[in-house]
């Protein structure tokens, strides 16, 4: 697999035509921002001819816009003036810690601990489910422009989450039985060998009796579907789901589909055709993000191909705020209209996919619609999953806010004192 980065990625947008002056902003925003692309993503879903519009392009491809203006303006400076590697660097990292690289507290409030130590690389923010960060897969076959994970992908090894021994896990699992989902992430797991990924699961089948699920967040499908087919150990890792599914466990892969193009080639369809057949499931799910997907037909469209591959609509989730947010980020009213819109497009087979939703700190928060209460327009809101389990489900309400694109920026209905929040105790 070819990929192309840092200075190819420059030569390739300028062997496919793009002019001088883009190939200048895309060193600039690249000097902070991470970006990289395999030949998969640029011969096969980028349409070039499109560029740089394209929505797949808008997807992968930096744009100057996702730099704050000053920032952009420091870097190209710098670049401009052939400026040491060291001076790039330092800028470059100010730069970055400054665009929020951990949204939610999540370092602070979701690490948790064992035997009195962190387990850097584990989150617990919900009590049903642990995220696992493999030391091994903290890297993607390209990356979206939009990722909320993006941090894991400069070089700040401080900002890096990643956990080593799969011992760790297992451990920890040991004294936390209320766990049911084990969540592998990154970056993506699938980037792992087979054999590595062997490493991880087998201790789950063999130690922990309560973990049943097994979920693997990756955008392979969409980035690079021979993994499950043509791949060296395509096989073996089709294989391993089929152990993991004979043992009872329920295996799910949480694939990240932002755009119908992705499931329009022949490859991805093959791929989630041979997942499927070994028991396992493949759920969908994606932010809606400015210049790539903030259009009803093209989540109508995406949910119905996915409903006919077999695929099950989960979520649409608002871009979190950080990295290049204010490039890709919407208006939360923009959100719900988005969503009702294409909602109506497709059956009801298609509507298990909930939206708008907000990873916020305190949970994952849903945007049901708008009403009026004591003469106020307000935002109707729940949460589906949260720190404190006795939020789950019960409405509440937020003023309506036409600018705001977070949780964070939303304030209490005039009769109201807060929104829940959460400043508690880690697992």
């Amino acid at each position: 697999m070819k990929h192309y980065a840092n200075e190819r990625l420059a030569q390739l947008a300028r062997d496919r035509g793009m002019p001088d002056e883009y190939v200048r902003d895309l060193r600039v925003v690249s000097s902070v921002l991470p970006f990289k692309v395999n030949e998969y993503v640029a011969d096969e879903l980028i349409d070039w001819s499109a560029a740089p519009d394209d929505p797949i392009f808008r997807l992968t491809f930096p744009h100057r816009d996702m730099l704050p203006a000053p920032v952009f303006d420091r870097m190209a400076a710098l670049l401009d003036a052939g400026a040491p590697r060291a001076e790039l660097r330092a800028a470059a990292t100010a730069a970055q810690l400054d665009l929020n690289p951990h949204p939610g507290g999540q370092l602070e409030a979701n690490v948790p601990t064992l035997d009195g130590r962190r387990l850097d690389g584990l989150q617990h923010k919900y009590a049903e489910t642990v995220l696992v960060f493999p030391s091994q897969g903290q890297t993607c076959h390209s990356y979206c422009g939009y990722c909320f994970r993006w941090a894991q992908f400069v070089s700040q090894d401080e900002l890096r989450q990643a956990l080593r021994d799969p011992a760790d896990l297992t451990g920890y699992l040991a004294h936390h039985p209320e766990v049911t989902d084990v969540l592998f992430t990154g970056g993506d797991p699938m980037i792992m060998r087979t054999e590595v990924v062997r490493r991880w699961v087998e201790p789950l089948l063999e130690r922990t009796d309560t973990a049943r699920t097994l979920r693997f967040g990756t955008k392979a499908l969409s980035y690079w579907p021979a993994r499950f087919t043509t791949g060296p150990d395509a096989d073996d890792l089709l294989r391993l789901f089929e152990e993991c599914v004979a043992r009872g466990r329920h295996v799910a892969l949480m694939a990240h589909f932002s755009h119908p193009r992705e499931l329009e080639t022949d490859a991805v369809r093959e791929a989630i055709a041979r997942i499927r057949a070994t028991g396992a499931e493949v759920r969908a799910q994606a932010p809606l993000v400015a210049h790539v997907n903030d259009d009803p037909a093209a989540w109508s469209r995406m949910w119905q191909l996915q409903v006919e591959l077999g695929v099950i609509p989960y979520y649409m989730f608002v871009e979190r705020d950080t990295g290049a947010s204010s490039y890709f980020g919407l208006p939360l009213a923009r959100a719900l209209d988005i969503y009702r819109e294409a909602v109506r497009g497709v059956s009801g087979l298609a509507r298990t996919a909930r939206g708008p939703v907000m990873s916020a700190a305190p949970g994952k928060v849903m945007l049901h619609g708008t009403t009026e209460v004591a003469g106020e327009r307000a935002f109707v809101l729940s949460f589906l999953q949260a720190r404190r389990p006795e939020w789950v489900g019960r409405p509440f309400f937020a003023a309506y806010d036409e600018h705001a694109q977070w949780y964070d920026e939303l304030k209490p209905v005039s009769f109201g004192t807060t929104l829940p929040s959460y400043a508690g105790d880690q697992w």
